[in-house]
Parts: structure tokens; C-alpha cells; sequence
């Protein structure tokens, strides 16, 4: 069964929210670039935390059968991003989210409540 891009999404959310992941923000761009249908972003509070967050979601993907196309700053980055074609997550450091601030870089894109998806814990 192959699983619609908002039912990855859903993997994708849990997965990091599984591991504690903070503030998970959803941007839809599909309108907005042909890189994506979703942006994912979130930090986590130590440099532990934000490797498990990240094996969560590539352990979940794969799983899930949800291809992983590329990883990018696992190896000591404080923004690792994960590709997985129609989703792109991006996990920070927690000080450094506030410097990229790709929230406001993509302030057009209509936001997605995934509130369901999360513990809110």
C-alpha cells in the first residue's frame, strides 16, 4: 500500500514527536517550490536528543517504506536535514532555529495543524 503524502507526514511527526522533538512546525510548499509538498522543522534541547529525533524519523520512514533520498549534517551538524522527496524535515539545534528562521523565510506557506499527531507534552 503506498501511503499519500499527508499519511508520511503523519509518520514523519510522530516519529519526531516520539523522541521528544520541540515546537514541530508544518509548512505546506507545495504552491511555493518544486523541491517539496512539506517542510517539517523542530529542535531539539541537546545534541543526543537531536540524533535520536533524527534516527526516529529515518527509522520510521523506512518502515513505513517512505524513501529517504539524502541525510545531510549528521556528522556533528546543528541542522540536520532529511530528504525524503515530497517532505523535507529540518532538525536544529535548538540555539540554532532561531538564526535560520525558516519559519519566516516561508512565512507564505499555509500551515498545517498536526496537533492530532503529537503528545503536546
Amino acid at each position: 500500500m503506498t501511503l499519500s503524502n499527508l499519511e508520511k507526514l503523519e509518520v514523519v511527526v510522530k516519529a519526531a514527536d516520539d523522541r521528544l522533538a520541540q515546537d514541530i512546525m508544518v509548512m505546506d510548499v507545495e504552491q511555493l517550490t518544486p523541491l517539496a509538498d512539506y517542510f517539517m522543522v523542530t529542535h531539539a534541547s541537546n545534541e543526543k536528543q537531536l540524533g535520536a529525533i533524527v534516527e526516529s524519523i529515518i527509522d520510521a520512514a523506512e518502515e513505513a517504506n517512505i524513501a529517504v533520498k539524502n541525510v545531510e549534517g549528521k556528522d556533528g551538524g546543528k541542522w540536520i536535514l532529511i530528504d525524503l522527496y515530497d517532505i523535507i524535515v529540518h532538525v536544529f539545534y535548538y540555539s540554532e532555529r532561531a538564526h535560520y528562521n525558516l519559519e519566516k523565510v516561508w512565512k507564505d506557506a499555509p500551515l498545517v495543524d498536526v496537533a492530532e499527531w503529537v503528545t503536546g507534552e
